[in-house]
Formats: C-alpha cells, sequence, structure tokens
C-alpha cells in the first residue's frame, strides 16, 4: 500500500512539474488582466470562452488530474493511517499484558524439622556522654 502511495505522489508530482510548465507557456489573452479576473468576465478569464487550443485544454486536464490525484492521495493515507494506529494499539495492548504479573501457585508444603531461630542480637546500651560544662564555657549562665 506504502508503495502504491508513494508512486501516485511520485505521478503527482510530475503532473505538478508538467503544470506549471504548461502554464508559463501560454500566451496571455489581450485583454486578460486584474480588472478582467474581477470583473463580470471573470469566467471567460479562468474557463476561456469554450474554444481555446490544445495547450489550455492539457491545462484543464492536468489541474483536474492534479486535483483528482490530491484527493485520492489523502483518502489512502487516512485509511493506511488506521491501520497503522489499530496495529500500535494493539501492540501497546500486548506490551502491557506482558508486564502484568502472573498468578504462580504455591509450591506444595514439604515437610518440617524443628523450626530454626537465630538468637536475638541485643545492641549495647550507652548513654551519650555529657561533658562538665564550667561557667566560663557557658557564656548564659554568667
Amino acid at each position: 500500500m506504502m508503495f502504491f502511495i508513494g508512486f501516485l505522489v511520485f505521478v503527482m508530482v510530475v503532473i505538478a512539474v508538467a503544470l506549471i510548465l504548461l502554464v508559463l507557456m501560454q500566451l496571455p489573452k489581450k485583454e486578460a488582466g486584474v480588472g478582467v479576473a474581477f470583473g463580470g468576465g471573470a469566467t471567460d478569464a479562468l474557463f476561456g470562452a469554450g474554444s481555446g487550443n490544445l495547450l489550455t485544454k492539457i491545462t484543464k486536464w492536468a489541474a483536474v488530474a492534479f486535483f483528482g490525484l490530491a484527493l485520492v492521495i489523502a483518502i489512502l493515507q487516512s485509511h493506511s493511517g488506521e491501520k497503522s494506529q489499530l496495529q500500535r494499539q494493539k501492540q501497546m495492548i500486548e506490551e502491557q499484558a506482558s508486564k502484568l504479573p502472573t498468578t504462580q501457585q504455591a509450591p506444595a508444603a514439604a515437610p518440617t524439622t524443628a523450626p530454626t531461630t537465630a538468637p536475638a542480637q541485643t545492641a549495647p546500651a550507652t548513654a551519650p556522654a555529657t561533658a562538665p560544662t564550667t561557667p566560663a564555657e557557658n557564656p548564659e549562665k554568667k
């Protein structure tokens, strides 16, 4: 699918270059200009008066092909994006499922002998050493 979309994009670029060259090769009409484009003869300036030479007809068909291809590529791209998004979601769900802890059964109870206990170790209690304070060392008692 991606190869087909890539091929259509290549064809669209070729059509775009051809369309640019076709527009540049055409001679302007004598009465063509900004006033005609925004005036009453806008349809004649845009589409012609119904008669045209070969270049204008090819230009019209190239423009239609360009816009049609743009729509087809957009539709194909959106459909291929949905598939890849669904595949990404499926992969995320599978990864999350693999990270979940699995429940394991406890091993069968083995016969035990006398329980072994370690003797309790006690730390020696030590009091903090306090040094006698003299009135010279303690400024508060002066």
